[in-house]
């Protein structure tokens, strides 16, 4: 079964989730946040079993951009 894994540097350390299972798991390297989700997931299948009509191909990752404006640097501010 192939399940999707979005990965996103954090403070310290990488942070992946499975958003099949919205299982989340981390490492300090992406090598290994992915090492430890899919161990993560592994337990979940094991333990919760797979939820219901779940594919993985119904699940679309991209990213898009948006304008910076003074608001936003407001609130970071």
């Amino acid at each position: 079964m192939e399940l999707t894994a979005i990965i996103k540097k954090g403070e310290k350390q990488f942070v992946a989730l499975c958003p099949e299972l919205d299982v989340v798991s981390q490492g300090y390297t992406v090598e290994k946040a992915i090492e430890n989700l899919k161990e993560a997931c592994e337990l979940y299948i094991e333990e919760m079993g797979l939820p219901e009509g779940i594919s993985a191909g119904e699940i679309l990752v991209t990213s898009f951009g948006v304008k910076d404006n003074e608001i936003a640097k407001a609130i970071r501010a």
